[in-house]
């Protein structure tokens, strides 16, 4: 399951370093599928395929967001994901729109670190 940053964000910021995906961006800027990946180009969901660098929509124009695509809960890297971890109000928690088994986790870590 992929994870979220809820309402509560206070934005101070404390989660985006901890990332090992890059897959959290401050409310309002534009983001990359190649940001802290080794992708190159990405497959969409409707077939369509993008630039790894090219900018993206934010998902949030108010608070710190995750991008879900690029968020593995830190499997492969640290045993709890580090967002959660360090967060002071606790708006880092499980996403219930985008269950992820282990192994999917697993799967995407390498998908987007595949040298």
């Amino acid at each position: 399951m992929a994870i979220m940053i809820t309402d509560e964000c206070i934005n101070c910021g404390a989660c985006e370093p901890e990332c090992p995906n890059t897959a959290i961006y401050e409310g309002g800027l534009e983001w990359t599928w190649g940001g802290g990946t080794e992708l190159k180009e990405v497959k969409l969901e409707d077939g369509s395929v993008v630039d790894a660098d090219e900018p993206q929509e934010p998902v949030s124009d108010e608070f710190y967001y995750i991008v879900t695509g690029k968020c593995t809960e830190c499997t492969g890297f640290h045993e709890e994901p580090q967002c959660a971890a360090v967060c002071p109000v606790d708006c880092c928690v499980d996403d219930p729109d985008h269950p992820e088994s282990e192994e999917a986790l697993l799967e995407k870590k390498q998908y987007l670190h595949a040298e």
